[in-house]
Formats: C-alpha cells, structure tokens, sequence
C-alpha cells in the first residue's frame, strides 16, 4: 500500500516538530512546506498554529495559505487544522479588543473563554459528534490535550444547505466551545492530537484513512 503524502504547512506558527513526528506515526509519508504547490497537491494538508489569532494570519497571508486552503476544499482534497489552525478557519478572531479577519470558511468569531482559569490548559473530554470519523475508536472518557485561551463558542453555520451535515465537537471549560469539526473534506480540533497520546494517535490516523 502507497503511504499517503500529508503536507504540514509551515508558515511561521506551529508546532512543526511534534506535528511531524505524530504524523509520520499515524502512517503518512510527511513533508514540511510553504511550497504552494506541494501542499496543494499533497494528499493532505495539516495546518498547525500555536500563539495568536493576528499573528498566524499574517503567516498565514505571507505563504498564500488562505488560497491554498481555499484551492483545495474546491476540489474536495483533505485539510486538517489544529488548535489555532482551527481557528483562522473561521471568518473573525476578537483578541485585547483587536478583530481579525479569518480565512472565513466558517462563519462565526473566536473570542476569549469565558472561564474563571484562563488559559485552559490541560488534558479534557468532549462530547464527539454522533456518526464521527475523527473520533472512531475512542470512548466518551476519553482526555484530549488542550491550551488555549480563545476558541469558537457558538456554531453559526447554516446546514440547510449542505448534502451532509458537519459533525461538531464540543467541550466545556466555563462553558461550552467548539473542540473539533468535520465538515466535508475540512477537519479540524482545538485540542493538540499530536500532545494527546494514544487517543490523539488514533485521531491522526482516522484522518490519514480517509485521505
């Protein structure tokens, strides 16, 4: 069997290392890139992203990544974003009053938690979506890693128009937020797969066997 190709785009925020090594794990044949075409033409894309919402924009912008995203969800190829990679997904994220405009492929705003311990940092259970592939072989007990201050706290887009309707994860820290998505060929989690042990092994290579 041909390994998978997963291109980890590199553009300046992410835990490249650790995202390489767990995916190298999870089976797929891995290659670190803000080539355009290469990560375009991978069989998957993993978008990493640690620090702030601004910041990993800008990164984002100066590797054309929003069109790199955009032009392979156009053509129904796999991409996978995690924790702040998750969240420039969305359309806005609000920090210390700074709003910033996300690669807006779900509608909605990232915005502070509303929890009394801010970051949330530490290992969590969710509430994984009926019918979800990303979470296949784990048990509702099941410990994610998570550290985050910020997240998407409300899930605004429309199904009504959609063939299949997304799966969403939730979890709760002072109240509830959005810990992981699928959504057609886009995947994605708040939490760290690649910090979560066994149980974020077993996520990787539900994606890389759906690649």
């Amino acid at each position: 069997m041909t390994m998978k190709k997963v291109a980890i785009l590199d553009y300046g925020s992410g835990n490249i290392r650790s995202a390489h090594r767990a995916m190298e794990r999870a089976g797929a044949a891995v290659t670190v890139t803000a080539d355009p075409k290469v990560a375009v033409e991978a069989d998957g894309l993993l978008v990493p992203g640690v620090g702030a919402y601004e910041a990993c924009m800008a990164g984002l912008k100066a590797v054309q990544g929003e069109r790199i995203i955009g032009e392979r969800l156009a053509g129904g190829r796999p991409v996978m974003g995690i924790c702040v990679g998750m969240q420039i997904l969305f359309e806005r994220g609000i920090e210390f009053g700074v709003e910033t405009q996300g690669c807006g492929e779900w509608p909605g705003t990232v915005e502070r938690l509303r929890a009394d311990v801010v970051p949330h940092m530490g290992w969590n259970t969710v509430e994984a979506a009926e019918g979800s592939q990303l979470f296949a072989g784990t048990d509702a007990d099941t410990r994610f890693y998570f550290v985050h201050s910020y997240a998407a706290q409300e899930w605004e887009l429309d199904i009504s128009h959609h063939i299949t309707a997304p799966r969403v994860t939730w979890a709760d820290h002072g109240g509830r937020f959005v810990a992981a998505v699928e959504n057609g060929p886009l995947w994605a989690t708040q939490f760290h797969p690649e910090k979560s042990g066994d149980a974020g092994a077993t996520l990787l290579r539900n994606w890389v066997g759906v690649l």
